[in-house]
């Protein structure tokens, strides 16, 4: 790749544009099922649409950024993003709502992805760790900061105009048109043999565990915390959206501290520890929710939450992308990003059939419960603590 370096402020700008379609909807997902006359069961649908095309584009946009170049994939996926989103805005029945935030993953399947590649293309060893981590707590505030500021701004006009922000990705793509080289180094493998050496990577018992804990963690995610949650806290304390998105903000509180400090955290304890510990936060967080009296307990539980999601992204991440080969690294990391969409799409759906046969707190529990084996796996899964350092050097190598 090329050695020029892309502004950490442009590749931070990517990370907040790739999770707007979630964020800017979630407080305003019961308004939108109400105007549309749709049961609250819809709630995991309209949640995932926009999360299941990335377990079919996520691969192709990793493949196609290691065979052409990061630009070239880049700016047509913030592009798409961008249009589709407002799109969304403007959509006259549910259907279309749905169609739009379809083609609206399609756009955004690969930008979370090619910005922990990004980084890792650039930088290497303990500054790529803390780059990560500065990353996860771009992401997490944005997950959630944004989520109020939709609430506002839909309670003040409507739900539309919170929507119609995804269009941010478009100046977003301009500015990359400018600070993105455009010429870049390319694969010299024909694609049969980059699929084989990418299916090599992708075995390895450390990177099948960390697609499987990722696939589980944004189950909990995107299923309690973006799904159950804000129907929970209208059901439970009747908050409208501008107050559901205030209570949903604040895990970035602890994601902050948390994912910012992720190197000073990795220099004391291992990656093993710092996974177990943060997979009970997210545990005992979701049990906490559920069980909230008042709104202050759920206030209280989410900047756990915050905590344990500030650790537990970035240090996945870091896993993977320590792991990967330098020439196969968008590919592997894309892999990354399929399971991540994967639970994003089941997690809503999952989620919402649950707490429509029982009830938002049972849904709570779920959670929890399933948090806990995930975090059963970090401890007695294959993670090999020597074997990501020497990945890491030889990835420093490579680069």
């Amino acid at each position: 790749m090329s050695k020029r370096r892309p502004p950490l402020w442009f590749i931070f700008s990517i990370t907040i544009a790739g999770v707007l379609a979630g964020t800017l909807l979630s407080p305003n997902i019961p308004d939108i099922l109400a105007e549309f006359d749709q049961p609250e069961s819809m709630a995991g649908r309209l949640v995932a649409s926009a999360a299941f095309p990335g377990i079919f584009i996520a691969p192709i946009v990793g493949i196609a950024a290691d065979r052409i170049g990061r630009r070239k994939v880049l700016l047509p996926c913030l592009v798409l993003f961008g249009l589709a989103g407002i799109a969304s805005a403007f959509a006259p029945t549910f259907n279309w709502l749905l169609a739009s935030r379809v083609i609206q993953g399609i756009g955004g399947a690969g930008l979370i992805n090619l910005v922990v590649v990004m980084i890792s293309d650039h930088w290497t060893g303990s500054e790529r760790t803390a780059l990560i981590g500065q990353n996860s707590a771009i992401l997490t505030i944005g997950l959630a900061l944004v989520p109020s500021f939709s609430g506002v701004l839909a309670q003040a006009t409507s739900w539309r105009w919170a929507l119609a922000f995804s269009g941010l990705a478009l100046p977003v793509a301009a500015i990359g048109y400018k600070v993105l080289p455009a010429v870049e180094d390319r694969s010299d493998r024909t694609l049969g043999d980059q699929l084989r050496v990418t299916m090599v990577a992708l075995r390895q018992p450390v990177i099948v565990a960390v697609m499987l804990s990722t696939f589980l963690l944004f189950v909990v995610i995107f299923g309690v915390f973006l799904t159950v949650l804000p129907v929970h806290l209208e059901q439970e304390f009747g908050l409208g959206p501008a107050a559901r998105g205030l209570v949903l903000s604040t895990p970035a509180i602890g994601s902050t501290i948390a994912a910012f400090n992720l190197r000073r955290a990795r220099s004391r304890f291992s990656i093993r520890t710092i996974l177990v510990g943060s997979g009970l936060l997210i545990s005992v967080s979701a049990l906490l929710v559920g069980l909230a009296p008042t709104v202050l307990m759920v206030v209280m539980a989410s900047i756990i939450y915050g905590l344990g999601e500030g650790l537990n992204i970035p240090g996945l991440q870091d896993v993977m992308a320590s792991s990967a080969p330098a020439d196969q690294r968008a590919s592997v990391m894309a892999s990354f990003v399929m399971s991540i969409r994967i639970g994003q799409t089941v997690g809503p759906i999952a989620a919402a059939a649950l707490f429509a046969a029982t009830s938002t707190t049972t849904a709570m529990m779920v959670g929890a419960v399933l948090f806990t084996v995930v975090t059963a796996g970090y401890q007695f899964g294959p993670i090999d603590e020597e074997r990501i350092e020497r990945a890491a050097i030889a990835g420093s190598q490579d680069h």
